[in-house]
């Protein structure tokens, strides 16, 4: 299991809020810092990877269980 520096729960929003909110986020954090982020939008799943390939972040995890996808991400060096 991987443990998060932070977290950020973005339930009941739909991209491109959670992806804005992450990039907001990451601004705040240092590098090699996880941040956990919670969604229930199905379109994140396409959406946080392409973020991650464009921004240089790292995704470590995305899985979904009970309608959640958990989302683990490091930022980048």
């Amino acid at each position: 299991m991987t443990k998060a520096d932070f977290s950020l729960d973005t339930l009941g929003m739909f991209c491109p809020i959670p992806v804005i909110l992450t990039s907001k986020k990451m601004k705040e954090m240092v590098s090699g810092q996880i941040i956990e982020v919670l969604s229930d939008d199905p379109g994140i799943k396409k959406d946080m990877p392409v973020w991650c390939k464009n921004t240089g972040n790292t995704l470590l995890s995305l899985n979904e269980a009970d309608g959640v996808i958990t989302i683990y991400l490091r930022k980048k060096p």
